[in-house]
Parts: structure tokens; C-alpha cells; sequence
């Protein structure tokens, strides 16, 4: 897909997102970066500031299959894979896919289901498949999680453990709006849902195509490097117990090449490396003792220091754009 093409429909994404999302083009922006890297979503923040909202306004902006998760301490791994169930008519077992076969799949509070249930989504994220009573079924494609949870109440919640946080290429906070953008929202949702007018802008296909497009953006191996001393650097870094995984450098690198075809670019700058570390490295780190002692948004507020810290003393290669 040529460049201008794609970024005539991203940016009819975003203007669709952003009748329903006020005055948060950032979330917008990486929340479009995770689906055209073919990553997975983690938007985190109290409750209220919407978190689902925008994960639903993303599923509504793409002609594509959408499935939403309420989960719940009772809800089951059965529950969103799927189950096998006895067909009295063909005298066989029957497999019934699950919420999780679709395109886009919302995961509403997710850390309220237990550890069980939410390792039902391990294999799905990673592998794009589920295997139910020894048999493997594929998934759709582009497959994308969005998963929301509320970092302050703790009561009745399951923390995600370390290996599915490492899953989730983004994580995000929305944050309060802002007065004016609070006040816009009074005067358009007095009435109605502006979520209600959200029709598809872009059909599946397109979606794939600027997917494919994303994929042959050029990353120099300069830029290449420059990430992988990132996440090395983590690895040793004195604050940290638990540095950054190969998948995470991976992830780093995809979503750099989805935010510059996202700017117009057919290159990954160092540039795109430095906007992303923080979303893409944050969740994943756990930090020494020292700063676990420190809770809640204090303790993501150290671990962004120490990978701000990490960025200003990495060098910063030059050249990395592809020779004309």
C-alpha cells in the first residue's frame, strides 16, 4: 500500500476515535500503533476516564469481527476459548469457539478473574491459536487483545503475573481530561452516546493491507542495535531485578515501524524508539527492592525514571534513515 494511501485511512481512524475519545490524541495514537504492529493492549487507570471507551471506539472504526470479555472472578478458561460439547445428532463431539475468535477481543477488568482464567489467554496472544481437548484451532486475522484494568482498587483482584504483562506490547494510562475537553463532553453526551454514531471507516481488508505495509517498513541494523542496547541495559540496570525480554525488543522494534508509517515514513527513526520505550517497557520491568517498597503509580513513576535514566545514556546512532 503506498504511504499516502495509509496514512489517508489511519487518519480516518483517528478522526473516528476521537469524536468519542476527547482531548487524548496520545492514547488515540498508540492504541492505532498496537493494531497495525499486531500487538495487544493494556490500558490501565481508575475508574471512569475511559478505558473501554476507547476500546470499543477502536472496534467500531474497523469492519472487522468484535468480541467483548466482562471478566469476573467466577468466569472460566471454557468461558473465552471455547468448549467441546456433544453433538446428539452427528453422535460426535462439536467444538463452539469461544469470545476469543474474533478480530478484536475487549477485556474488560481484566485482573478481577482469577490467575486460571486469565492464563486462558497465553497461547491465544502469543500464538494466535487455542488448544482445546487436544485439538488446535487458528484464530482470525489480525488478532488483537484489548484489555483494560483499574490499578486501585485491589480488592477481589488478581495481579497479572509477569509473563502475561510481557504479552501485551503497549500499556497505557488515559488520564483525567483536561477543563475544556471535560466541558465539551458535558455539552455532547448530555443526551446521547457519541459511540452510538461510530460506523466502520476502513473495512478488514484494508485493515490487513496497511498491517502488510507496516511490516516492510526499514528499521537499519544502527537502529536495530539501539534497541537491543536498550533492553540490555535494562538487564543490568541497579534499580531492577527484572530487566526487559527479547520479546520485548521485538515488540519495541514492531511498534517503532508502525509509528513511522503512522508519521508518513517508510523508516524507523531512533526517535520512534525513544517515543515507545517507556509504553512498551515499563509494564514489563520489576523493579529491586529498594523501589518495590514504593506502591501504585509511584513505583511506574520510578521504573519510567530509570528507563528515561537508560535513554539518556544510551548513544544514539546517526545515519539511521536508508541511504537515497
Amino acid at each position: 500500500m503506498p504511504i499516502d494511501e495509509f496514512r489517508r485511512l489511519s487518519d480516518a481512524v483517528f478522526d473516528s476515535i476521537e469524536t468519542v475519545i476527547d482531548g487524548k490524541p496520545e492514547a488515540v495514537e498508540l492504541a492505532m500503533t498496537v493494531l497495525l504492529a499486531e500487538g495487544h493492549l493494556l490500558i490501565e487507570d481508575v475508574p471512569g476516564v475511559g478505558k473501554t471507551m476507547l476500546a470499543r471506539a477502536l472496534a467500531r472504526s474497523v469492519d472487522c469481527s468484535v468480541s467483548r470479555i466482562q471478566f469476573t472472578p467466577d468466569l472460566l478458561p471454557s468461558d473465552i476459548t471455547g468448549v467441546s460439547m456433544f453433538n446428539q445428532a452427528s453422535r460426535e463431539f462439536e467444538f463452539i469457539p469461544g469470545p476469543v475468535f474474533a478480530n478484536i477481543v475487549i477485556g474488560d477488568e481484566i485482573n478481577r478473574a482469577s490467575p486460571k482464567t486469565q492464563s486462558a489467554l497465553l497461547e491465544s496472544m502469543e500464538e494466535h491459536q487455542v488448544t482445546v481437548d487436544g485439538s488446535t484451532h487458528e484464530l482470525a486475522s489480525p488478532f488483537t487483545v484489548v484489555a483494560t484494568q483499574n490499578p486501585v482498587e485491589m480488592q477481589g483482584t488478581y495481579p497479572l503475573p509477569e509473563a502475561q504483562r510481557d504479552r501485551f506490547m503497549i500499556r497505557i494510562s488515559m488520564g483525567y481530561p483536561d477543563a475544556a475537553a471535560e466541558l465539551a463532553m458535558l455539552r455532547t453526551r448530555g443526551t446521547s452516546s457519541p459511540l452510538d454514531l461510530v460506523r466502520p471507516v476502513i473495512t478488514g481488508d484494508q485493515l490487513l493491507a496497511m498491517i502488510r505495509t507496516v511490516r516492510t517498513v526499514f528499521v537499519s541494523r544502527a537502529v536495530e542495535q539501539y534497541a537491543v542496547a536498550i533492553s540490555q541495559a535494562t538487564r543490568v540496570d541497579r534499580d531492577l531485578r527484572l530487566g526487559a525480554s527479547p520479546r520485548a525488543t521485538l515488540q519495541l522494534v514492531r511498534a517503532a515501524k508502525a509509528r513511522a508509517a503512522l508519521d508518513g515514513r517508510e523508516f524507523v527513526l531512533p526517535d520512534d524508539i525513544d517515543a515507545l520505550a517507556v509504553p512498551v517497557l515499563v509494564h514489563r520491568l520489576i523493579p529491586s527492592t529498594k523501589l518495590a517498597a514504593v506502591a501504585g503509580a509511584a513505583q511506574s513513576a520510578s521504573l519510567t525514571d530509570v528507563v528515561y535514566r537508560i535513554l539518556a545514556a544510551t548513544p544514539v546512532p546517526l545515519g539511521s534513515a536508508p541511504s537515497a
